[in-house]
């Protein structure tokens, strides 16, 4: 294993998908200029939109996101994750599915979003996620990137469920991929120590790509793409416009601070 050069990239979607795409090309094109190996997409990258829209297009969206990673894989010679695109399941429901893509175009694990997030936020938002979007019923993979690392995914509200990211520590993730579009609201509060908290309790590295900013009616993200070691050092940040936070994942670094805290040896798993 190496020294590597892994980005969260950070936009703002919208119902349009051509604006969404070329968006994020821009954005894919920026990190391999910087050298990036390792490039990760926010969750909805390709349509953040009304859920009846969505339902509509999720036929063609799903075929197209799929061609589309494999395509920017290997224009780009970059690993890359797409962090939640629709995929149909059923007449009136989608999956919402990531996708990590080796750099010569080769799928190497998808995972569908298990926790949905239904929740009444006190800033007048509402959010019924299992209305239309179907849970998956599968744990969550870790894919071996050659050459680069251990990579587990997640998308999202997973953030808030610390078991799933046992699991993926459990089966020799050394970072963990957390595509989100997490809401303005709950993103000034929890988003930062959250991810700080699964990259600590884990010791893994963390690379988070966002959506930020107004997508349609009262929809905001929070922004604030990350970046975090395994010691919970924040080492890159996008802040609150679309770009991309990119920063060094360094797996020698990952085994000493390993070595320094083994609190994954440490576990009893069988008192719990």
């Amino acid at each position: 294993m190496k020294s590597f050069l892994a980005a969260a990239l950070q936009c703002t979607s919208t119902p349009d998908p051509e604006a969404n795409f070329a968006q994020i090309e821009e954005l894919i094109d920026l990190a391999a200029r910087r050298g990036a190996e390792l490039v990760g997409l926010p969750e909805n990258f390709a349509f953040l939109g009304a859920e009846q829209k969505r339902l509509e297009l999720a036929p063609t969206l799903a075929e197209r996101c799929s061609r589309f990673l494999v395509t920017m894989a290997r224009r780009y010679q970059v690993a890359i994750l797409g962090g939640g695109f629709p995929v149909p399941a059923g007449e009136a429901a989608t999956f919402n599915r990531s996708e990590l893509v080796s750099r010569d175009g080769q799928v190497l694990a998808t995972y569908d979003k298990i926790h949905l997030f239904d929740v009444d936020l006190p800033d007048g938002n509402t959010y019924t996620e299992s209305t239309t979007i179907t849970s998956g019923n599968a744990l969550p993979p870790v894919a071996e990137l050659p050459g680069l690392c251990r990579v587990g995914l997640s998308i999202c509200y997973d953030v808030r469920f610390p078991e799933l990211y046992r699991h993926l520590a459990g089966a020799g993730a050394e970072l963990l991929m957390v595509p989100a579009a997490f809401t303005a609201y709950t993103g000034k509060d929890h988003w930062q120590v959250l991810l700080q908290a699964r990259a600590i309790e884990n010791t893994s590295y963390v690379l988070a790509p966002a959506q930020t900013g107004l997508h349609y009616g009262r929809r905001q993200s929070h922004g604030h793409a990350l970046v975090i070691d395994p010691w919970g050092t924040v080492l890159a940040d996008a802040g609150v416009g679309p770009g991309v936070a990119i920063a060094p994942i360094d797996t020698d670094h990952l085994q000493r601070i390993r070595a320094q805290m083994p609190s994954l040896r440490h576990r009893r798993p069988a008192l719990f």
